[in-house]
């Protein structure tokens, strides 16, 4: 096979083997069922905030529990990844986010007991419902927090680098298919028996999963189901780092934090999550508040508008995976070709600017154009990510990716804290309608500023060795 060809993914399965793909297949339904989880509280905000008496500023402090803990976990997750594997990292993170799940049905009464631990020990007492919502809300983003580390890491090992950006893409697409089926499931289910049902079911999907991962996941060199050939595919295009030693008797040499700090590479991924996961968070967790304060939309009325802007996200995760194929196969190195294929995408979020000012038309129009700086991000996110597998060692991937994630959760914090004072301000002064303008083009800007950045940190693929 000449390497330098443009990558068809069923011509190579039909070469060497498949199994790969079912792998893909797993991270996929992984990543699915952990954006269904945490799209269920947006879901339901609007009628929650009614039942509870939530402000915006409450919601945001709700929403920037997860964040925060996810943000810290997500860089002890990396490590742990890195320590105890792909398989038992996947079983104990969607067992704690299972848990945490379920555990937004009985926000009340654990808000009851926070309430009443906190007045025997003499402390400032939170409302019963916001106590009990920060609490399931962090154990959801600790258990949370480890899907993306491990899925970069299960992608390292089961795939090429020219085709890592795309299996992430499939996988991560599956962000946008939680997303989609969350408007049509969580409403319905809330209807129908409440909504801490809602929480219920929704969360006991990931069980489910856990019990198929066990039955279907080994590291490669421990594979059954893959073929000699797949496996040396898989390792074709890896270079120095190929084959790391997977023997028993082996013990890969610890990496520090501290040491994985003073690469610029790190700083590059880490500074481009932390510009552009906010965006991410933005969208995920203030669209349907922004369709209910705009355009008077809940319930059943927002189906349609988040399926219609999900599934364009669906397309850019896709596709922007498939993008850097085009100038890996014009000779770039993979880091190389990333770059350019995100310097391209980074321009359409730019579109988000028009959102507000012909929103008057219809709200089809900024449904439309969010959808797009939603699919840009999308696209951006798995070519980010694989930036990490294209020059980083195996055994440091998980980490490094933790750091970023960490570095992308704080980012979410300060969006999401950021959007609660901007709307409650601007709502005090009848204004809401600036106050999203003022959002939308921070969401906007961010991937052009998040890529002039990496470029000066990183300007040309350089593989670390030294690790």
């Amino acid at each position: 096979m000449n390497l330098n060809e443009p990558l068809i993914p069923q011509r190579v399965g039909q070469a060497v083997g498949k199994y790969r793909w079912t792998i893909c297949a797993l991270l996929f339904f992984a990543t699915t069922v952990n954006y269904l989880d945490r799209q269920v509280l947006s879901l339901l905000a609007p009628d929650l905030s009614t039942q509870f008496g939530w402000s915006n500023t409450d919601y945001a402090n709700i929403a920037s529990v997860f964040q925060f803990v996810y943000a810290i976990s997500m860089l002890f997750a990396g490590r742990v990844v890195d320590k105890i594997g792909t398989k038992t990292a996947y079983i104990v993170a969607i067992g704690i986010w299972s848990t945490g799940a379920i555990m937004h049905a009985f926000a009340v009464p654990m808000g009851e007991g926070i309430g009443a631990l906190s007045s025997a020990l003499g402390l400032a007492v939170i409302p019963v419902s916001i106590a009990g919502f920060m609490l399931s809300r962090a154990v959801l983003a600790i258990g949370e927090a480890g899907n993306f580390p491990i899925a970069i890491k299960a992608t390292a090992e089961y795939f090429p680098k020219k085709e890592r950006s795309f299996a992430t893409g499939i996988f991560n697409s599956g962000a946008n298919v939680g997303a989609i089926l969350a408007p049509i499931c969580v409403p319905l289910i809330a209807a129908l028996w409440g909504w801490e049902a809602a929480f219920i079911v929704i969360g006991a999907l990931g069980f489910v999963w856990v019990a198929v991962w066990i039955a279907l996941y080994e590291k490669p060199d421990q594979q059954r189901r893959l073929s000699a050939q797949e496996l040396a595919y898989i390792r074709s295009d890896q270079g120095a780092q190929a084959v790391e030693s997977t023997d028993s008797g082996a013990t890969a040499k610890k990496v520090s934090w501290f040491k994985l700090l003073t690469y610029r590479q790190t700083w590059a991924f880490a500074f481009g999550k932390f510009m552009t996961d906010g965006v991410w968070w933005f969208f995920l967790f203030w669209l349907p508040t922004y369709l209910s304060a705009q355009y008077g939309m809940k319930g059943q009325a927002i189906v349609l508008p988040l399926a219609v802007l999900y599934t364009m996200t669906m397309v850019g995760s896709i596709g922007g995976g498939w993008f850097p194929s085009y100038f890996m196969a014009r000779g770039d190195a993979p880091y190389d070709g990333r770059m350019k294929a995100m310097l391209v995408i980074a321009l359409f979020p730019l579109l988000v600017l028009l959102a507000q000012p012909l929103g008057y038309i219809s709200f089809w129009v900024p449904v439309l154009l969010i959808g797009v700086g939603a699919s840009a991000h999308q696209a951006w996110s798995c070519n980010i990510f694989t930036t990490v597998s294209d020059m980083f060692p195996q055994k440091s991937i998980a980490s490094v990716v933790g750091i970023g994630g960490m570095a992308g959760g704080l980012g979410g914090v300060a969006m999401t804290k950021l959007g609660g004072w901007v709307f409650d301000y601007y709502k005090t002064v009848n204004d809401i309608h600036t106050g999203y303008m003022i959002m939308f083009a921070i969401c906007a800007l961010a991937y052009l500023v998040a890529w002039s950045v990496m470029k000066v940190l990183v300007p040309r693929h350089k593989e670390i060795t030294d690790l």
